[in-house]
């Protein structure tokens, strides 16, 4: 260890703030990333010596060792800042410490500290960089430039903000490059602002950059930017495009949008990555909705389909498939039962299911399996081939749920089972499913095992003769039955009902038919100012909320939804029992207000993996009714009705028996629209997410 020299009055302070930053670094407590005892002794040592090497150097005249006294316990407080922070560093403190002595050599003698930077990362390296000491070194910019790349490196889908603060860095051209094919549309804002980091991208003398740069100089850039892929390869030229782009509500736009995304299709599944292939997804699903889903929803009233479906008429049934697994979440039950789907066959020549598949190259062909099982229309989409291609299919269906990290597709599998009424299908599908796990069980797959697990065991329940317990086996609350004290308020005792009524034309009309089934002598109505109270006056105290319909086009109906909401919040009424009344359009706002307290939820509406999800992250274990097609006033009544009255008489809900009981209140059309309704029992996609969600939260870390 160096000995430290005599040191001048005048730089004892100097030397003392150095100790004292030491002292603040050995002292601080930190909880990770603490400095070994080996590590500090090893710091001491260098620090002595870079003390003693200033005091003691020829080459630093006394001015000078003021400064490199400075610049010493400038780098100590850089580190103590970033050890504070917990911002990680990957290069020990002895390291940097050394680092700087080197540093030193080369700011005393001219040379560049830029070569240093291999020896660092990108903490240490900004620690060394913005020491005020280097400042003048030569090789500053070119150590700037270093720690940048290294700042990309880590971090590639920010290139172009980390550019931004310094875009005429050495390296900024490569960046650009690399930024491009990582992100073009990124690229393309980026080069249409006017400012230093966007003449810079102009300025790249790249093919691909080149492109995007002069197509975002361009009013229409974006219009042409989806077929950019297929514009850099040479496939498409500017001019084909063009003529579309002057009119980009036209029908050939989307067309052309269609065919390049059946295109793109095969190269994926080929292991092809075509550019920008999400944004053409997205503006596809954009003017899918923008040109004809937007219009033939907005038309559900229309007694006429030629009327309501005129807009649609003349589309190919490749375009077709695409506004159904494009406009899914938009889309109106009717516009795909009575519009889209029956449309898709009745423009083939041929009208097969196999025949379309290969027409879009199969291209999410699993939504569409899950679109049609939603809408009750899966067994006559696979009676549309042959039964070797349809089992084919399904089997894909079913293979390789635990390769995404979402459970969209476990969730679609089981609801398009429930949905399946072939007994060879079904069979298929869950043999399909125990072959799956046996595969996972193979490979130690822990995740595709919990998931074909749980879809074996909920497949098996729905056959009588097995016997299984589905609560019990999956560790979750009864599916079969809701006790009425679980209903119950545990603060008051009280069964508390919100429905959810919006202010259209048919909502008025359904909440009148609401009010008049509680006209008797059981219940009373109090109508307040923004909702209706109806309350039993006999048997179990219950309370059904409901918001007034008002006026959809000023959005009164939202703000008499809101009005009961901070009632109950004020009362500490927490509702188990959550009913919409509203047409699917309306369901996103239903789930966005509804209370986690919901132990019952009635959706009325086609529950999809996206509804009951949201429902089941904020009512977790929830009952959940929904509809595979569209949901009926007359139905939700029946149901309201039943339920209601059970719950006033203290009976618990018996899913089976209730759902018997009110099969046989309903004939004709209302039988038929009954039978699309699905009881919590029966609800496969829900009870999989509850079943999951429980057994990953009993998993031990």
């Amino acid at each position: 260890m160096d000995s430290i020299p005599p040191i001048p009055a005048m730089r004892q302070l100097h030397h003392e703030y150095i100790i004292r930053t030491f002292s603040s670094i050995k002292a601080y407590p930190a909880i990770d990333n603490k400095l070994s005892d080996g590590e500090l002794a090893k710091v001491a040592n260098i620090i002595t010596s870079l003390r003693s090497k200033i005091e003691l150097s020829t080459e630093i005249d006394n001015n000078a060792k003021y400064t490199w006294l400075r610049g010493v316990n400038d780098l100590l407080q850089g580190y103590l800042a970033n050890y504070q922070s917990t911002k990680v560093t990957g290069t020990p403190l002895s390291s940097l410490l050394n680092t700087y002595q080197s540093a030193m050599n080369e700011q005393l003698t001219g040379g560049s500290i830029a070569p240093l930077m291999k020896q660092l990362d990108v903490e240490s390296a900004i620690i060394l960089t913005d020491n005020f000491v280097l400042a003048s070194n030569r090789g500053m910019s070119a150590a700037k430039d270093s720690i940048l790349v290294k700042q990309c490196n880590r971090n590639p889908d920010k290139i172009l903000p980390i550019l931004f603060r310094s875009p005429s860095t050495a390296s900024a051209d490569s960046l650009i490059v690399l930024a491009a094919f990582r992100n073009p549309e990124e690229l393309y804002s980026y080069a249409a602002a006017p400012n230093a980091l966007g003449k810079k991208i102009q300025s790249v003398n790249h093919p691909f950059v080149k492109l995007v740069s002069r197509l975002s100089l361009t009013s229409t850039g974006r219009m042409y930017f989806p077929f950019l892929d297929q514009l850099y390869t040479g496939k498409l030229k500017m001019d084909s495009i063009t003529k579309f782009v002057g009119n980009d509500t036209s029908a050939g736009y989307f067309s052309l949008l269609v065919r390049t995304r059946i295109d793109y299709a095969k190269r994926i599944q080929m292991g092809d990555t075509p550019m920008a292939a999400k944004v053409l997804y997205n503006k596809l699903k954009a003017k899918s909705i923008e040109l004809y889903i937007n219009e033939i929803n907005a038309l559900h009233n229309e007694k006429s389909d030629f009327v309501r479906f005129k807009s649609i008429s003349k589309l190919s049934p490749q375009e077709l498939y695409y506004l159904a697994v494009t406009g899914e979440e938009e889309m109106y039950t009717s516009s795909f039962v009575n519009g889209v789907y029956p449309r898709i066959f009745s423009g083939m020549k041929s009208p097969r299911s196999d025949s379309l598949l290969a027409l879009v190259n199969n291209d999410q062909y699993k939504k569409f399996i899950k679109i049609t099982a939603a809408y009750n229309k899966l067994d006559d989409f696979l009676s549309k081939m042959d039964k070797k291609d349809a089992e084919q299919l399904m089997r894909g269906f079913v293979n390789g749920l635990e390769k995404t990290n979402s459970l969209e597709d476990a969730v679609d599998v089981a609801d398009s089972y429930a949905s399946v009424y072939n007994s060879a299908l079904k069979k298929l599908m869950l043999s399909q499913v125990q072959l799956e796990l046996k595969r996972c069980i193979g490979i130690k797959n822990k995740r595709g095992q919990v998931i074909y697990e749980l879809l074996e065991t909920i497949f098996s329940s729905l056959e009588p003769s097995n016997k299984i317990d589905l609560s019990a086996k999956l560790g979750i609350m009864p599916i079969y039955e809701l006790p009425n004290t679980y209903l119950k308020d545990k603060e008051n005792g009280r069964v508390v009902m919100q429905q959810f009524f919006y202010g259209d034309k048919d909502g008025m009309v359904v909440f009148n038919a609401f009010l008049n089934k509680f006209r008797n002598a059981n219940w009373k109505i109090t109508k307040k100012s923004q909702w209706v109270e109806v309350s039993s006056r006999k048997g179990t105290p219950i309370t059904i909320y409901a918001n007034l319909p008002l006026d959809e086009t000023e959005e009164l109906d939202a703000a008499s939804q809101d009005s009961l909401i901070a009632y109950l919040h004020e009362e500490k009424l927490h509702p188990s029992i959550v009913i919409h009344r509203g047409h699917s359009y309306y369901l996103k706002q239903t789930v966005h207000k509804m209370p986690s307290s919901a132990k019952l939820v009635l959706l009325g509406s086609c529950g999809g993996y996206q509804s009951l999800n949201e429902v089941l992250e904020i009512a977790p274990g929830a009952h959940i009714i929904s509809s595979k097609q569209i949901g009926t006033g007359i139905i939700n009544q029946g149901l309201i009705n039943v339920i209601s009255e059970e719950l006033r008489l203290g009976k618990n809900l018996k899913w089976p028996a209730l759902w018997n009981s009110l099969a046989i209140r309903f004939s004709g059309t209302a039988k038929e629209k009954f039978d699309d309704y699905v009881p919590p029992y029966k609800n496969l996609g829900a009870i999989f997410i509850t079943a999951f969600n429980t057994y990953m939260q009993q998993e031990p870390e």
